[in-house]
């Protein structure tokens, strides 16, 4: 499972040495602190730009300084580049210059200016950049104050980027405005945890989740202001979505055990076999409890331990080689280890409020496949559960007479196939005997004009006989 950590301290320092390259601006190697500027991968294709706030190279560097190290990214002769800026390495003063030189945004891929108190006017002055950023994959803004201004204004410059993963945890951002023609195209990861969002702000956020061109797959919503309201819109937005596979929404107060339960009826809706089937089969993790240190649940989340069990489903039918979901198969399997187990079956029946059978649901000509499957899948004890349990339906007056109906419809098709068949013979039969009686008439009238023949010569002959004598 994927990890759901959204702690945005620095996720890219592993400690390693690199070797150092100039920044530019007259600086030179051996003036680099350890941690400093730039930094090169072992096969000097992807270049590092990195520093904090405690780096004096940062913060000493001028006004012209910061335009021209711009400039010197904008330019720089690597196939990538990556800006790692964080931790007051960079504020609302500097942004502006740094982006000025920052004209060309070709070699960058992935930028994170996190933990800069940067506002919505600093974020402003990103804008052109990032309107032209084609190659920008990935941005963490993480641990700033540009609130909801700063957010619209950057969710909508980002529309024509190759944007692949926003974060903006802990933002401050709570009015969120998603115009449908301003969707980034390619957002596949969301971040936007420790922010004010509520059920308007999930309004907003399901129109990425529409429609089947939609590509977001994992959405962060931990310790924000949603409510049952809020899961209701993002519950309706997952009903066909075949997109997303992660949801994080826990440390969300607002929602109750009813706003749990409509996630767990998302997954796996236990009303019928035919609901089951029609889940979301795409969300292979969905957290709205937190767990214990040892990945374990308290006694009490039961909602939680069945929302995993959906989601382990799911997630035990993705392809493991090119990550594609097998829906057909995970309904099925749904069906098999929640439907047509009686124990499991029962707690979610009261969680979701069904007091209904699983096998008045069952066509009774199909209920020896469905005992084969429990015998195979859970057992000789669920078995015998399961033939005690469908023998009064099995034999109940309803299906008994639902029995006799299928039967009468399927003599009556083979009495309909028959019967056009004996109609379309009778038909070729009438036709034929029609032929007949034509070639008789003609037969006999060729019969009738022979014998006249006949008679006009041997009248011819006596006629001639007499002449002679």
């Amino acid at each position: 499972m994927e990890s759901h950590s959204d702690a945005d301290s620095d996720p890219f320092d592993d400690g390693s040495t690199h070797t150092q390259r100039s920044v530019g601006s007259g600086v030179s190697i051996s003036t680099l602190p350890f941690n400093g500027f730039f930094q090169y991968s072992d096969d000097f294709d992807t270049a590092v730009l990195k520093g904090s706030g405690s780096d004096d190279l940062l913060r000493n560097l001028t006004d012209e300084g910061w335009e021209e190290l711009g400039r010197n990214l904008a330019n720089h002769s690597r196939s990538r580049v990556e800006i790692r800026l964080h931790s007051g390495a960079i504020n609302d003063h500097k942004i502006p210059l740094f982006f000025r030189g920052l004209t060309n945004s070709n070699p960058i891929q992935l930028m994170a200016l996190y933990e800069n108190g940067l506002s919505a006017a600093a974020v402003q002055s990103m804008v052109p950049f990032l309107q032209n950023a084609n190659y920008l994959k990935e941005l963490y803004l993480s641990h700033n104050n540009f609130q909801s201004e700063g957010f619209n204004v950057m969710f909508r410059a980002l529309r024509d980027s190759s944007i692949q993963m926003l974060s903006c945890n802990n933002c401050g951002i709570e009015a969120i405005e998603i115009d449908s023609e301003h969707i980034p195209k390619h957002l596949t990861t969301l971040r936007l945890s420790g922010n004010r969002i509520n059920a308007d702000g999930c309004r907003q956020l399901s129109k990425i989740l529409q429609g089947d061109d939609a590509t977001l797959k994992r959405l962060y919503l931990r310790s924000n202001k949603i409510d049952d309201d809020g899961v209701a819109i993002l519950v309706d937005s997952l009903q066909k979505n075949a997109s997303l596979q992660i949801l994080d929404l826990r440390e969300n107060d607002g929602i109750s055990d009813q706003g749990r339960i409509m996630l767990l009826r998302l997954v796996n809706d236990v009303s019928c076999i035919t609901a089951t089937l029609h889940s979301n089969h795409t969300l292979t993790s969905l957290d709205v409890e937190v767990m214990n240190p040892d990945d374990s649940f308290d006694a009490d989340d039961e909602i939680q331990r069945h929302i995993n069990m959906a989601t382990k489903i799911s997630r035990n039918n993705v392809n493991s080689w090119n990550n594609v979901s097998n829906p057909e198969a995970a309904g099925r399997e749904k069906v098999i280890k929640t439907q047509l187990h009686s124990e499991i079956r029962a707690d979610l029946c009261r969680l979701q409020g069904v007091h209904h059978s699983v096998y008045s649901d069952i066509d009774p000509l199909h209920l020896p496949e469905v005992l084969s499957l429990i015998g195979r899948h859970h057992g000789q004890g669920e078995l015998y559960l399961a033939l005690k349990s469908s023998i009064m339906t099995l034999f109940s007056t309803v299906n008994v007479r639902k029995c006799f109906q299928q039967q009468k419809a399927y003599h009556a098709g083979i009495v309909a196939k028959h019967a056009a068949i004996v109609a379309e013979h009778a038909a070729i039969v009438a036709e034929h005997r029609n032929k007949m009686e034509e070639l008789d008439a003609k037969l006999a009238s060729m019969d009738e004009a022979a014998e006249v023949n006949e008679g006009s010569n041997e009248l011819e002959h006596h006629s001639n006989k007499r002449r002679r004598n």
